[in-house]
Parts: structure tokens; C-alpha cells; sequence
């Protein structure tokens, strides 16, 4: 799981980000309403960890309702230090997920982050669509155009993910992490294998490609698919 805090006091960032990392989550930290809204956007978090009083133009009320109003649905538990009932009340009515006051126990902050994720896989669609796609995430079935298309268990997964994602990017660590339950050399090249033959796949069935590769940085899928010869590769125009 990947938590992205959002907090401008570097020493208690800091003491999050080391407890999320011995933990096994991952975590990146940035300081301000314009850094979180950007970071938001570009990288598929599970949870974000949103302090209200920030500095710059915008405090975490007004993130909050920004990342809501770009559509960007994960979760978020926003830290504050101040327990005022109509502070609680402006936080939810934003868009936040949850409300710690400071100062809390690290534990508690724990508990809450995997709360939320919890509740947040189980609100996702069972049934994920993408033009001629179809994916039944309680059957394990994948369909194009109303014919099936055999996926093995790693392929079913990685493909979920990144529909669950859609005009995200998705690093490669992040797609080991969420896949497979151990840690990968830096060097491994097991996603691209495993992208490779989704495409193909795809491809095959006349699908499109839905799934953009951003050299250095990692996947994207568009719901609106790219044309795709048989072997996977986009045919130039």
C-alpha cells in the first residue's frame, strides 16, 4: 500500500513516513496544498493523509475538495489539531474519509489508514468496463465484445489494478507491490513480461490497446483504446 502525507511539519511527517516504511507500506511526503494536489493526480495512491493547515493558498479543506471535484476517489484521512465539531463537519463535507485530531497515537493512525482501504476495496465496482472490455472482478472473468478472454491469475490481477486506475500512472513497483506479496530487484522486468502478454491477449481479441506505457516512469490505462496489430504493438497512423 502506497500513503501519500500531506503534512508541513517535517519532523512529524518524517516519524509517519519511517513508521509507514517498517510497517511495509510505502510513502511519499510533500508540504502543501498545490504539491498534494499534483502528486494526487499523477500517482494512484491507496490513501492520502491530508493536514489542514497548510501552507500557501490552499489549506486541507480546500485540497480535499479539489481532488474531489478532479474525480480522484482515494480515500483520505485528514490529521488536524483542531477538534472543533463544525471543524469535523467542514472536513467530511469536503470529501475526507476520516478525521484524527493531533496528537494521536501512531497505532490509532495505523488502524484508520487500513480501515479505509478496507472500505475502500469494498465499494469498488464488481464490474469494471472500458469500451469493448469487460471485467467481472467477483467472477474473475474478462470479456471483449461478449467473448471470453483467458487471463491467468497475475494477468487478472494486473490488469484490475490498473482499471481500477484509470489515466493514472501506475509505477512498476507499485504493480509488484499491489501483485505479488514479496519484494522484487529493482531490475526485475516480471511487469513488463506480464504487460506484454495482456496486450497481446488484447490484441488478439480485437480490444485496442488500452494500456499506455511511459518509458521511465510506468503504465496508464485509458478507457478509450489505441488501435493494436496482433502482436500487441500500436499501428502507426
Amino acid at each position: 500500500m502506497r500513503v501519500l502525507i500531506v503534512e508541513d511539519d517535517p519532523r512529524l511527517a518524517n516519524t509517519l513516513r519511517l513508521g509507514l516504511l517498517e510497517e511495509g507500506f510505502g510513502a511519499d511526503v510533500v508540504g502543501d496544498g498545490d504539491e498534494a494536489i499534483a502528486a494526487a493526480l499523477a500517482t494512484a495512491f491507496d490513501v492520502v493523509t491530508l493536514d489542514v493547515m497548510l501552507p500557501g493558498r490552499r489549506d486541507g479543506f480546500q485540497v480535499c475538495a479539489e481532488l474531489r471535484r478532479r474525480r480522484v476517489r482515494t480515500p483520505v484521512l485528514m490529521l488536524t489539531g483542531r477538534d472543533a465539531v463544525s471543524d469535523r463537519v467542514r472536513g467530511l463535507e469536503a470529501g475526507a474519509d476520516d478525521y484524527l485530531v493531533k496528537p494521536f497515537a501512531f497505532v490509532e493512525f495505523l488502524a484508520r489508514l487500513r480501515a479505509l482501504t478496507r472500505r475502500h476495496l469494498a465499494d469498488r465496482s464488481a464490474v469494471l468496463e472500458a469500451g469493448r472490455l469487460r471485467l467481472d472482478t467477483s467472477a474473475r472473468e474478462l470479456t471483449v465484445g461478449g467473448q471470453p478472454v483467458r487471463l491467468t491469475t497475475r494477468e487478472f490481477a494486473i490488469l484490475e489494478y490498473l482499471m481500477h486506475h484509470p489515466r493514472r500512472v501506475l509505477s512498476r513497483m507499485q504493480i509488484e507491490e499491489h501483485v505479488w506479496d514479496y519484494d522484487f530487484d529493482s531490475a526485475s522486468n516480471l511487469v513488463d513480461v506480464y504487460v506484454g502478454r495482456i496486450r497481446r491477449k488484447l490484441a488478439v481479441a480485437a480490444a485496442g490497446d488500452h494500456i499506455v506505457t511511459l518509458r521511465g516512469a510506468g503504465y496508464r490505462f485509458d478507457p478509450e483504446p489505441a488501435c493494436v496489430n496482433a502482436s500487441g504493438a500500436p499501428e502507426s497512423g
